[in-house]
């Protein structure tokens, strides 16, 4: 399902991405299980980390925040933990598929783009921006991408990156019954807590849609291992 590019491989040695394809799902504006799930989450943050300097510091904010320097960006996972642990703040209401990505996004700190799987268009690769690329962003706006940002494309163009974030086109939205998930792990992510990430929204999906079935669950890296 995912090719990844030799200039990938090259530029970034030791990163990855973790690949979840799930069919027959659903996408309600909310869910009482998720619900209760996502208020159990916001405890958690708030007992997790006491004060800015606990989540600027955590490995995983860490390792973010080393690859978006030179993008002079920071995490927006950090500034959203900081937002839900030090000022008060809830998760985001959208809808389920999407708060389902959100909420492991929040508890494991790993940056994922969901996208409605049957709007995709193989070959899917794995790759690095030569600065070239347009695509538009959730909000309308058309972006040029960051050279050397990773990205994620289609046959039609770029469908996510790092410091951009997913595509309006291959948005998740309410009729949204296959879904796609990337997880993106810069050099210095631990593979093993890659794949629990992946089991986490895995299993917010199933609190939505019981029946979902999984295609794919799989963490391809520059090692060409999988």
């Amino acid at each position: 399902m995912l090719t990844v590019s030799g200039a990938f491989k090259t530029t970034y040695p030791g990163a990855a991405m973790g690949i979840l394809a799930m069919r027959q799902v659903a996408n309600p504006a909310e869910q009482a299980a998720l619900n209760r799930e996502k208020q159990m989450l916001e405890t958690e943050i708030r007992a997790r980390f006491a004060d800015r300097d606990a989540i600027k510091t955590h490995p995983t904010i860490l390792v973010y925040n080393d690859y978006l320097k030179p993008f002079k960006k920071t995490y927006h996972v950090q500034l959203q933990l900081e937002s839900i642990a030090l000022k008060g703040k809830s998760i985001p209401r959208v809808s389920a598929l999407v708060e389902a990505m959100f909420m492991a996004e929040l508890k494991n700190m790993l940056l994922t783009a969901g996208h409605d799987l049957d709007a995709l268009r193989p070959p899917i690769t794995l790759n690095v921006a030569t600065g070239a690329e347009r695509y538009v962003l959730l909000n309308g706006q058309e972006q040029t991408c960051k050279p050397n940002d990773m990205l994620v494309a289609d046959s039609l163009g770029v469908v996510s990156s790092i410091v951009y974030g997913p595509d309006f086109r291959t948005r998740i939205t309410a009729e949204s019954r296959d879904v796609l998930f990337c997880v993106y792990a810069p050099p210095g992510t631990e593979q093993v807590r890659l794949e629990q990430h992946l089991r986490a929204i895995q299993a917010n999906v199933m609190l939505i849609a019981p029946g979902a079935l999984t295609e794919l669950l799989q963490i391809f890296d520059t090692g060409g291992n999988v």
